[in-house]
């Protein structure tokens, strides 16, 4: 192995190292709120039984309707079937809608996977981010990430789907020019190399203002 190569899979490794502790830090956070809320539970049972006991249904309805609105707050917002994706898409989709950007969800995951937590995480969190990012160069009315999962046969399909600023990104070689750091680019390595190591297909596509990713990758 050349001292080039040698260079790069160190980087790679780093953005990987570094990618990983930024997720679970979102998912970490996410599920600190949902602690927090349980934590208070009892105590919201007990506001409630006082309001009841006085015949106070006007104050128990407010209540219950504030609750509802704090519990919206923490509540999962998708459910695929998989711990490691519920976990990463719930926590990027907090942070897109925290930056204006809207994110349609349709996503299952009805059988349990033969690839790694680690890879799944790596694949999901880098096409977020990629998605995010570009979607932070447009105005907000126009901004919007769509993202699809499920199982074609045996194989689970991804694809992930954002405007752009551009009606149609040129590409470099095999993949599209980024006018970010070096840090993105290792990003879309990292995920060219995963799907190639896993015997995958990934496609990319820019049309019309549209940026599409679509992966498959075999589950047998």
């Amino acid at each position: 192995m050349s001292f080039l190569s040698k260079q790069i899979d160190k980087r790679l490794a780093a953005y990987q190292r570094e990618l990983i502790e930024t997720h679970y830090q979102e998912v970490e956070n996410m599920y600190r709120q949902v602690r927090g809320w349980r934590h208070d539970y009892r105590n919201h049972i007990q506001m409630m039984k006082v309001l009841a006991a006085n015949g106070d249904l006007e104050g128990l309805k407010v209540y219950l309707d504030q609750l509802d609105t704090d519990l919206n707050t923490v509540d999962t917002v998708v459910k695929t079937g998989n711990a490691m994706a519920d976990a990463i898409l719930n926590s990027k989709i907090s942070l897109a809608k925290s930056r204006g950007i809207p994110v349609q969800v349709d996503a299952h995951i009805p059988v349990k996977l033969k690839m790694s937590e680690l890879d799944l995480c790596c694949i999901l969190g880098n096409l977020f981010d990629n998605a995010i990012d570009a979607s932070l160069a447009l105005p907000e009315d126009q901004r919007l990430i769509r993202v699809y999962m499920d199982m074609k046969g045996s194989q689970l399909y991804i694809s992930f789907t954002n405007f752009t600023a551009s009606k149609k990104l040129p590409k470099v070689g095999k993949r599209f020019r980024t006018t970010k750091g070096e840090g993105h680019g290792f990003g879309l390595v990292r995920i060219d190399s995963i799907i190639e190591r896993l015997d995958g297909y990934l496609s990319r596509n820019s049309e019309d203002g549209a940026f599409t990713t679509e992966i498959l990758i075999p589950q047998v």
